[in-house]
């Protein structure tokens, strides 16, 4: 007696792919970030079609929304030119994260435990980036760090401000490291130090230490000496 074949099993559905123009903006911008794409480099709708594997249509509606955002600035039939950080753009930039920052690290004194935990594993988590070389990862870790502060402020309009700041800062410091790679530790010390200083309870000395770290950064990234 023959035995029945066993069932077909259920065939698995494919991973769905994001939108086509939803993974152009992706890899865009995560290149201008990461400094793959520098200030000054044009990108054309052929180069990045092929990159991504897309038709032209989407790449265009990447692009756009991408000059939006202030990264890109489109020239018709020649395409995207990244834009360069400018001096304003650095100034406005430290300027704000001061007034955010000091202000929201006073709010955090005295840091409740979960805050001082999470600071304490975004600490460890950049040291182990930066082991490995990953400047775009450290930037991101970096920004966790003090946004992790900002939020535990409590002031909703405040967070949403610094989110704000999300792209220009991961640009900026990927710039610094890059332009001074002994900055890497420096950053992690002072983080260090902001974290000592919250855990003490030390509202002068935790505003001092933002205002001493975020200096030097606004100096580097200007390009003020080490």
């Amino acid at each position: 007696m023959r035995m029945p074949s066993p069932a077909p099993s259920p065939a698995v559905p494919a991973a769905k792919q994001p939108p086509a123009a939803d993974r152009v903006y992706r890899h865009v911008k995560q290149a201008v970030l990461d400094r793959r794409y520098e200030g000054g480099t044009l990108l054309t709708e052929g180069e990045l079609a092929q990159a991504v594997g897309v038709s032209r249509t989407p790449v265009r509606e990447a692009l756009l929304k991408l000059e939006m955002e202030g990264l890109l600035k489109l020239y018709p039939k020649k395409g995207a030119l990244v834009l360069a950080v400018s001096a304003q753009e650095i100034a406005d930039v430290v300027e704000t994260r001061l007034l955010v920052e000091e202000f929201a690290v006073r709010r955090a004194v005295p840091a409740p435990p979960a805050l001082v935990e999470r600071l304490e594993e975004l600490l460890e988590e950049q040291k182990r980036r930066a082991g490995a070389g990953d400047l775009g990862e450290v930037a991101v870790t970096d920004r966790c760090f003090h946004a992790e502060i900002v939020r535990y402020a409590g002031n909703q309009i405040l967070s949403r401000l610094y989110d704000q700041l999300r792209d220009r800062q991961l640009r900026m410091g990927v710039a610094v490291m890059q332009a001074h790679p002994d900055r890497v530790a420096q950053n992690i010390a002072e983080h260090a130090e902001i974290l000592d200083r919250l855990k003490a309870g030390d509202e002068e000395g935790a505003a001092a230490a933002v205002r001493r770290h975020l200096g030097r950064v606004g100096g580097l990234v200007r390009g003020e000496g080490r």
